[in-house]
């Protein structure tokens, strides 16, 4: 099996990368920090794996191009392309930066649709394939403090339900991951006691895989957490949201994925 992972050089994407390793999958990882990038593509190889190590982010659709360029001519094309990299920060309204909304949004949403341009065609073509989102619980409620990556996590919740239905009967599968917390280098940053259920990585890209593998529409996890923000938080009447998230104290943190 071919993967591609997009942001690989940490946390989830690294996790990710070497848990189907062990499976002997060819494992194409890309990322901005050269150093690390070549750590993953390491031990991707020491777990088995086959690895392509691509260098370079995923705002600039010319690089998205010439990286899925590079796995075809490597593999002939992907069986799955799971689009992780994300960026989060907190930011106050009584602060507001548009810049920050620009550069969250030129990763979390821009960052996916340029992947999306690149590797749909051939997956229509070939008729399979799965595209994988990295998305968050955040997307379901405008979460305080946290208007540039909810709104670009709600926005990709959009993107991926309107590309999953446009896709139906072409083979390709489209699912969304929305995990509450799990440990990495943005929930480092955070206090734990403001992240209930936080989960280790292995265990929480072990829900995102087995979800991926099974081609559910939605994936999300860990139950409380999500039961509790989809179908809790999110229902509740607006000015019952607003009076109790208006009460979160304020924490000059990025946020986790």
């Amino acid at each position: 099996m071919r993967v591609l992972i997009t942001g690989a050089t940490s946390g989830l994407g690294r996790e990710m990368a070497l848990q189907l390793a062990r499976r002997g999958w060819r494992v194409a990882v890309t990322g901005r920090r050269e150093d690390r990038l070549k750590e993953v593509a390491a031990a991707v190889e020491a777990a088995g794996g086959k690895a392509l190590p691509l260098l370079g982010g995923v705002t600039d659709l010319a690089v998205v191009k010439d990286h899925y360029a590079r796995v075809k001519q490597a593999w002939g094309g992907l069986d799955w392309a799971i689009l992780n990299a994300g960026v989060g920060e907190s930011m106050n309204a009584k602060e507001f930066k548009a810049d920050s909304y620009h550069w969250t949004f030129a990763t979390n949403v821009g960052g996916v649709v340029n992947w999306l341009e690149a590797v749909l065609p051939d997956m229509i073509a070939q008729g399979s394939g799965t595209v994988a989102v990295i998305s968050s619980l955040a997307a379901f409620r405008g979460l305080p403090n946290s208007g540039p990556y909810s709104a670009s996590k709600a926005a990709l919740n959009s993107l991926l339900e309107s590309t999953r239905v446009d896709l139906r009967g072409t083979g390709v599968t489209v699912v969304t991951v929305c995990p509450g917390f799990v440990k990495s280098e943005l929930t480092d940053r955070n206090d734990a006691s403001s992240m209930p259920f936080i989960m280790e990585v292995e265990a929480g890209v072990r829900c995102m895989l087995d979800g991926i593998e099974a081609g559910r529409r939605i994936v999300h996890f860990p139950w409380p957490l999500s039961f509790s923000v989809k179908y809790v938080l999110a229902r509740l009447p607006g000015f019952v949201y607003d009076a109790l998230a208006g009460r979160i104290k304020r924490v000059k943190k990025p946020i986790p994925r």
